[in-house]
């Protein structure tokens, strides 16, 4: 195949996953809108439209394959290719974190006024930006702004490790509402996670362009 159509259907491949990217991002926005107001209808709605980015990614999916076995890139191209089926992995799974997220708001009974959920939301907040963060450097390829999203990172973490102790704090105060305040935890934890998924994207962005995928644990980055 000419090169000029292989970097057309490369090109594609990397605006239909950007256009994954916002779709998940209206999710997470919608999600934040959901918790903060406790708007039922919109939490029903995120948790039941899964199946659309679900589809997104399987057609994305079959589209990376297809250039693997019908153009067999070599190098560069394989591992752009490579790193954007881990890449869409990880979208699809933020868009996982907020059908969980609505589904708990759907049959939970949070206390909205309480500060530890206010910290949820903040930390969701913090999330989001980590994730809109690791979508632009998928398309920048800037290496040093990917790293910097991976070690935003360890601001979520710190959250999520405050919010654990807010809740131990109000089932010990209140052990009757300890089904609620289990509620939250699930969620802050969904929230973390989502932070873990934007620290991925921006981890094989740093592989695309460099070769080598860092290891937060051998402290890379």
């Amino acid at each position: 195949m000419p090169r000029k159509i292989f970097d057309r259907e490369l090109e594609d491949l990397i605006s239909r996953m950007t256009e994954m990217g916002n779709a998940v991002d209206r999710k997470i926005e919608q999600t934040i809108s959901a918790l903060k107001t406790m708007d039922l209808e919109l939490a029903a709605e995120v948790a039941g439209s899964d199946n659309e980015i679900d589809r997104m990614e399987h057609s994305i999916e079959k589209n990376c394959m297809e250039l693997i076995a019908l153009q067999q890139p070599i190098a560069g191209d394989l591992r752009i290719i490579a790193a954007c089926l881990k890449i869409l992995t990880d979208i699809e799974r933020e868009a996982d974190q907020c059908a969980d997220i609505c589904e708990i708001l759907t049959v939970g009974e949070l206390n909205t006024n309480s500060l530890a959920t206010a910290h949820v939301v903040q930390m969701l907040e913090t999330a989001r930006k980590m994730f809109r963060r690791s979508m632009d450097v998928f398309l920048s390829r800037e290496v040093e702004e990917a790293r910097a999203v991976c070690r935003a990172d360890d601001e979520v973490d710190s959250m999520f490790s405050k919010i654990i102790l807010e809740v131990c704090t109000i089932i010990t105060e209140n052990p009757q509402n300890v089904m609620r305040e289990v509620d939250l935890l699930f969620i802050s934890k969904y929230a973390e996670r989502m932070g873990d998924h934007a620290t991925n994207i921006a981890e094989w962005v740093i592989f695309m362009e460099t070769g080598v995928h860092p290891d937060l644990n051998e402290g890379e980055l």
